[in-house]
């Protein structure tokens, strides 16, 4: 097997390190962010926002099925 040349292996690092960062960190960044200021976001901070959810919706796609923020069940009984 030959080896690897530095600069492939740099190419390499660089497009994985990308990758993470647009399939990782900024969505999950990004998920918790929207669940933090979801009722007290303003019309364009919500625009941008969502604006955002469309241009990471792959990474947003990886975790949808790992997070739930379904509201909790009150307790009624006061």
């Amino acid at each position: 097997m030959p080896a690897l040349s530095n600069d492939f292996l740099v190419a390499a690092g660089a497009y994985a390190g990308i990758a993470g960062v647009y399939l990782v960190v900024i969505p999950l960044a990004l998920i918790f962010y929207a669940r933090q200021r979801w009722y007290i976001a303003g019309s364009i901070e919500r625009t941008l926002l969502y604006g955002l959810v469309f241009v990471f919706f792959p990474g947003m796609l990886l975790f949808s099925p790992f997070l739930n923020f379904r509201a909790q069940p009150r307790n009624l009984k006061a």
